[in-house]
């Protein structure tokens, strides 16, 4: 228990925590369902002590309260992903926005291209060896804590543990701030007769033995339902939302054709509702690795029958109408590029590798239909 006293002499407050904040500073934030709300919402205390500190993160799950314009002066968010908590602030100006892949945005923290001031990050509480799980969320966060400057830990009791590439010693923590609060939850998603119709589409796509690489939304929510009669499915995917739990207890989803990681379902990160998160506590079905390594062409193209399942594209924000262009349209390329890439390099893969796109075709009598 060498690791102990040390991790009590950093115990404090969270708005002592965030003091390390100063001006002109960069602050990345932990994403997703693991976004660091106590840590967020001591920062916004400390808007009045600060001016043009950035503030980098993926999607997160919070409010966002930095994106508001009367904390303009304090703060302004780069964002990696446009979320529907930033997409406003975007749009108006008052928020940036760095079109890039999910797997390469790790390299800007190592080359330094981005480099990191302090990150705020979530974790489970240390196990006997000192060693903190980042629980729902690996992403890019273990490699944003290894290259940041200092290192702000929201230590949560109800973050679950999970395994794989997700741990981080207590010694690499600067600063702790110890919390039991339920994690951020993302909204269950509406599914449409045009969802519904392209799952279709693409469930019939996928055969026995598939690896899939699953997603969130109303496309990839359609997709897994028209998938119970199949077997020995496997995942390799950037995340996970509650909508694969059905498949995976049935055992329809146990990795046992895989070649690469047999038996294993990888994956980035989750976003989901309480019941994933317990379903992935200690669960060792799942094996959690940095963005970098689940969105790598390389290692996708490792997997046999690899199929990308969600859509090519994520849309932001939609223009008013198709000739309209007072409100910006903004796309996100999300891991299905790389999906994409590595599945056509696979074996058996290439011609299962096809891109979605939830696109509606007006007829000349206003029908719609499916494109």
């Amino acid at each position: 228990m060498s690791w102990f006293d040390p991790y009590r002499s950093k115990l404090i407050t969270a708005r002592e925590a965030v003091q390390c904040v100063q001006s002109g500073m960069r602050v990345y934030i932990h994403p997703g369902c693991a976004e660091p709300e106590a840590l967020v919402e001591a920062l916004m205390n400390r808007a009045g002590y600060v001016k043009n500190v950035e503030i980098v993160h993926l999607l997160t799950l919070g409010t966002s309260p930095y994106c508001l314009p009367e904390m303009s002066e304090s703060f302004r968010h780069n964002a990696l992903f446009v979320g529907g908590n930033v997409r406003e602030a975007v749009q108006q100006g008052r928020a940036d926005y760095t079109p890039i892949f999910l797997g390469e945005v790790e390299a800007l923290f190592e080359s330094g291209e981005m480099s990191i001031d302090v990150a705020f990050i979530q974790v489970s509480p240390p196990d006997s060896h000192g060693y903190c799980s980042f629980g729902v969320g690996v992403d890019t966060t273990l490699t944003a804590a290894k290259y940041a400057h200092h290192v702000v830990a929201q230590v949560n009791a109800q973050m679950p543990r999970t395994y794989g590439d997700s741990f981080i010693h207590v010694s690499e923590l600067d600063a702790i701030v110890e919390v039991s609060r339920p994690l951020c939850e993302i909204k269950e998603n509406i599914i449409t007769d045009l969802h519904k119709s392209i799952g279709a589409h693409v469930s019939s796509l996928i055969e026995d033995g598939s690896v899939l690489q699953l997603g969130i939304g109303g496309i990839p929510d359609a997709v897994l339902p028209n998938l119970v009669d199949r077997r020995d499915l496997g995942v390799h995917t950037e995340l996970l939302s509650d909508n694969a739990i059905p498949l995976i207890e049935a055992g329809v989803i146990n990795g046992q054709r895989k070649n690469f990681k047999p038996r294993k379902i990888i994956l980035g990160f989750v976003l989901g509702t309480k019941k994933l998160f317990d379903f992935v506590d200690e669960n060792p079905v799942f094996e959690f690795h940095p963005s970098a390594y689940t969105n790598d062409p390389f290692r996708i193209s490792q997997n046999e029958r690899m199929v990308p399942s969600t859509p090519q594209l994520r849309w932001t924000s939609r223009a008013k109408s198709a000739r309209s262009r007072s409100e910006p349209v903004f796309t996100v390329a999300s891991a299905d590029n790389s999906t994409s890439s590595g599945a056509r390099r696979a074996r058996n893969g290439a011609s299962r590798s096809l891109p979605c796109l939830p696109l509606r075709r007006a007829t000349r009598f206003r029908a719609s239909c499916l494109v």
